[in-house]
């Protein structure tokens, strides 16, 4: 876990940044340094996450299955721990830190949103610490839709849990995705709504996956962004003010 401080002004906000990688690697400038950049320039803290890969997912009668113990996920959950743990030295409020994921960086999100369980032992006082966030973001996120039971459905896999204690989220995504079908964020965010979880759920026309803060002609990879900053002002995570971008 990298911190970086903000720049001039400080929120008091955090946020933990899980790049994406397909859980071979992390991808830890595209959907992750980068991202970094933007988040102090908002006055927030931010921590970036290089968790341990690869981690295989097995297949079973040629269906992918989710591991019983998820690496990243327990670095993630201990990540947010320290966050909470380390504070006062940080200069954060541990009240507003929030996790912001890419792809398999969303999902491990997913995952810190709805649970609190951990398959790791309980080690420190950190570990005390809730591993959830206050406030989660999701782009272009996978591995939650059960596509075997055909296009229209939107269920989700049976390896899936939603609480209703998951924290207000924001769901990016491009509906031209060719890596996550766009049914993964739909299913997400209708389960969330179903549990009573306050959700935004962005879409954009085209954007493809993996696009990061890089700029193409692609609206969505410009915009989401601003999209970010105006719902974490909704939310009550950030004030009002201009940072430039």
């Amino acid at each position: 876990m990298t911190i970086y401080r903000p720049q001039g002004r400080n929120t008091g906000a955090s946020m933990l940044v899980i790049p994406g990688g397909g859980f071979h690697a992390v991808a830890t400038d595209l959907e992750g340094t980068e991202i970094c950049d933007w988040v102090v320039r908002q006055g927030m803290t931010c921590a970036m996450l290089k968790y341990r890969t690869p981690q295989v997912w097995p297949r079973v009668d040629g269906k992918q299955q989710r591991p019983k113990v998820l690496l990243g996920l327990e670095d993630a959950q201990r990540a947010i721990s320290l966050l909470r743990e380390r504070a006062s030295t940080y200069g954060i409020d541990p009240h507003k830190i929030g996790a912001i994921g890419f792809s398999a960086g969303a999902y491990l999100v997913i995952n810190m949103s709805n649970t609190v369980a951990r398959t790791y032992q309980l080690t420190d006082a950190a570990d005390q610490q809730s591993p959830r966030p206050d406030f989660a973001i999701v782009a272009y996120n996978a591995k939650v839709l059960d596509n075997s039971k055909g296009r229209n459905s939107l269920e989700l896999q049976t390896w899936v849990e939603i609480s209703p204690e998951a924290p207000p989220t924001l769901i990016i995504h491009a509906m031209n995705d060719p890596v996550d079908d766009v049914r993964n964020p739909m299913a997400y965010a209708l389960a969330l709504t179903d549990a009573g979880v306050p959700v935004d759920l962005r879409l954009y026309a085209t954007g493809g996956h993996a696009f990061g803060m890089r700029p193409t002609d692609d609206p969505i990879t410009r915009e989401w962004p601003r999209e970010v900053r105006q719902w974490m002002e909704s939310i009550g995570v950030l004030g009002r003010f201009r940072s430039g971008t």
